[in-house]
């Protein structure tokens, strides 16, 4: 590795250069720093995370993460996260991280690892024994130009999340999670930890997220999070008894209209290629991808 180039675990000091690197190299992924500085700050019970950043001349050029998955009921499942600001590539700086971060999941008791990459980082991946499972397509769209909202069906009100009580939400978010598309279940959404971790982020803009409700029900919601005049959908849901009506495509176009009123002129949204209610949904609203990404796998020696 280049000679000046540390690594070191990150702090919530170092939020804004987190921030500005994963911008650099992902322009399609918002993340605030304030949004940053909560996920190095608060920690979940039994993610062992472990938050790394590379400094080069005292320069933050690099992150890296890892930790067990806690929203599944399978054992040993974990995730790395690693990138590197495009002027710093080709120094060894991401397979120090991997090398840390690997470790690390080896002494937590991790089993299995996941992981996404650019198509340019296919081949890094592969020689650190990552294969291949399946693609995330990112897309984009300018909020200020949208299709007509769809009529609001009759016995459905539309309120914004700061209306909702978060048990009500934390219900329709653990139902309609049950089905998404991913190589573990994400069906061991824990309240408390969600509340903090979800719910409380800065990350969350509860004006611009919609529900749709029935009675005290949440049915269908989109959770938007924003950075300055770039918004995110961070999970659009529908509990399966009322999938099929449009809701999905009614919260997302007014919440898409909000987020235009504040201000907003950019919001990016994610879909796996096996979500293709949600990918017709975002095609209509007129998202064009932006990018695709691998989701690779690698079972760790025991």
């Amino acid at each position: 590795m280049t000679t000046g180039v540390v690594i070191r675990s990150a702090v919530g000091d170092d939020a804004d250069a987190i921030a500005a690197v994963r911008r650099a190299v992902y322009s399609y992924k918002v993340m605030s720093p304030a949004a940053t500085r909560h996920m190095l700050t608060v920690e979940a019970p039994g993610e062992r995370f472990l938050p790394l950043v590379a400094e080069s001349d005292g320069e933050v050029v690099a992150w890296g993460s890892a930790g067990l998955n806690v929203w599944t009921s399978e054992p040993g499942e974990s995730y790395v996260t690693i990138y590197v600001h495009p002027n710093h590539r080709t120094q060894g700086i991401g397979t120090a991280l991997a090398d840390r971060l690997h470790q690390h999941l080896t002494e937590v008791g991790a089993i299995r690892v996941r992981t996404f990459v650019h198509p340019d980082g296919l081949e890094f991946a592969r020689k650190l024994g990552y294969d291949g499972t399946r693609q995330m397509h990112y897309s984009g769209v300018d909020v200020r130009s949208l299709p007509e909202q769809p009529a609001t069906p009759e016995g459905i009100e539309l309120v914004t999340l700061d209306q909702v009580d978060p048990r009500q939400a934390h219900t329709a978010d653990s139902i309609a999670s049950l089905d998404e598309p991913s190589d573990s279940p994400i069906d061991s959404i824990d309240y408390e930890r969600w509340l903090e971790e979800v719910w409380q982020s800065p990350a969350v803009d509860k004006a611009l997220s919609v529900a749709a409700m029935v009675g005290d029900e949440v049915v269908c919601f989109t959770v938007v999070e924003t950075d300055a005049d770039r918004a995110w959908s961070g999970m659009t849901g529908t509990i399966p008894a009322y999938r099929g009506r449009g809701l999905a495509k009614l919260v997302k176009s007014v919440a898409l209209r909000r987020a235009a009123a504040a201000g907003i002129t950019a919001a990016y949204t994610s879909n796996d290629d096996e979500n293709g209610p949600m990918l017709a949904v975002n095609n209509w609203l007129g998202y064009r991808r932006v990018q695709t990404e691998f989701g690779l796998l690698r079972t760790l020696a025991g």
